[in-house]
């Protein structure tokens, strides 16, 4: 897909044709997609799927295991903070 400006028309109803190239790389099979509205301009998101847990096991906080919370909290805040 090419990066680039179009100027497109909106129908009646609101409607426009997004680009079939940026359709077929960004869209998903569920074409969902986020509209972003701000002042003056949208903004248009194609919506993922994240998996979060693919990340679960791959911080390293230098423990074994956290037992009391709190007391965890405490120490990671003492380290990092320092």
């Amino acid at each position: 897909m090419e990066a680039g400006v179009e100027v497109k028309k909106v129908d009646a109803q609101g409607r426009l044709i997004l680009p079939a190239d940026w359709r077929e790389s960004e869209l998903s099979e569920n074409k969902e997609l986020y509209i972003i509205k701000r002042k003056g301009y949208l903004k248009i998101i194609p919506k993922q799927h994240i998996d979060l847990t693919e990340n679960f096991d791959k911080l390293d906080l230098g423990i074994d295991s956290i037992g009391d919370w709190k007391q965890f909290q405490k120490r990671f805040s003492e380290a990092h903070h320092t």
